[in-house]
């Protein structure tokens, strides 16, 4: 038997190597508002989040009235080159060798649902996976709802769950929901996920 049935993905930054865009995109709102720009450093920490919530802890001077405006802006400047970015190396062979070694796999993420479906589209990746859940229909991380949901859409138990992530958030989350947590490190470690009789190595690196 399998050490893990039900494998939960977080998307940027684990999968997709995005965190650079929504940096960008983020501080470019800032400017086009006319709001403070926060550092490379705080942009990065809100990646995961729900954009609402990210948002206003990227940017706390962010009146609730002007949300909406600092959410179009911020769509505007990520959605016109996200088609240019790339998946990690090694991403679509890792996911589907442990499709094939008869894995549920899942993702769990701070995008909107149509975010989502739009990066599954690009990827090539919306085959490989089962199932998925949102900010946009989940509380944000570090709430453990999405991980709850996809533990009873397919019947896991939490000891044959694994979330794998690549922030503080994705840590949190696993932790309120008593599950077992692979942190992710970009680019340049090496992902292990282990599994009975086997270990897979990714190294996490953009493809050219």
């Amino acid at each position: 038997m399998m050490k893990y049935e039900l494998l939960v993905f977080d998307w940027d930054g684990t999968l997709l190597d995005s965190a650079g865009a929504i940096v960008r995109a983020i501080q470019c709102a800032c400017r086009d508002l006319d709001l403070p720009v926060p550092d490379d450093g705080r942009a990065r920490h809100v990646i995961g989040l729900g954009l609402v919530d990210a948002l206003s802890h990227a940017v706390p001077e962010l009146p609730a009235e002007r949300y909406q405006a600092m959410v179009e802006r911020y769509r505007f400047h990520y959605l016109s080159r996200d088609n240019e970015l790339t998946l990690f190396d090694g991403v679509p062979d890792m996911l589907k060798g442990l499709l094939e070694d008869g894995h549920t796999l899942a993702v769990a993420t701070g995008k909107s649902r149509l975010g989502l479906e739009r990066a599954l589209d690009h990827s090539g990746l919306r085959p490989l996976f089962q199932a998925s859940r949102c900010a946009d229909e989940c509380h944000s991380k570090p709430h453990p709802q999405m991980l709850d949901e996809l533990m009873s859409e397919f019947g896991a138990a939490k000891s044959s769950t694994l979330m794998i992530g690549d922030t503080s958030h994705d840590l949190l989350m696993a932790s309120k929901a008593e599950l077992t947590h692979q942190f992710v490190k970009h680019l340049r470690m090496r992902l292990r996920v282990t599994l009975i009789g086997a270990t897979r190595c990714l190294e996490q690196r953009p493809q050219p």
